[in-house]
């Protein structure tokens, strides 16, 4: 498995397994205007030749659509119109809040723009996606 928390400047990815339950960060991905290097993400499916693709949808708190919610689901769409893997959309309402609340809580910089959070936020996707199946 891998997922993605979407955004403009940087994209997290986390790895995980359905076996074990576990997730991981890997390092976030650089991204121009939300324009990923498709180099990357095709060496990360390559390597890691997941059986699904989780993409973070940001929803409102209230369950309606972002403003980024449309991208999110366009570069979900690519992921899978480039690469054939299946993909899911998964609610990610507060992923990045509680990333940031788990940097600080082990000391890090409340500076995010240097400590990102982004593959933080992607990780817990997966464990929240993980934990919700039988």
């Amino acid at each position: 498995m891998l997922a993605f928390d979407y955004g403009l400047k940087n994209i997290g990815v986390a790895s995980g397994q359905t076996v074990t339950g576990g997730a991981n960060a890997l390092p976030a991905l650089k991204a121009r205007d939300g324009i990923p290097n498709w180099d990357q993400i095709k060496a990360l499916l390559d390597e890691w030749r997941p059986e699904k693709v989780l993409v973070g949808l940001p929803l409102n708190m209230d369950g309606s659509d972002s403003e980024m919610c449309a991208r999110a689901r366009k570069f979900a769409n690519r992921i899978h119109g480039r690469f054939g893997v299946p993909v899911e959309l998964v609610d990610e309402r507060l992923s990045s809040f509680e990333a940031k609340g788990e940097v600080l809580a082990a000391g890090g910089s409340a500076d995010f723009g240097r400590n990102p959070v982004d593959s933080i936020a992607a990780r817990l996707i997966l464990e929240s996606w993980l934990a919700s199946r039988p």
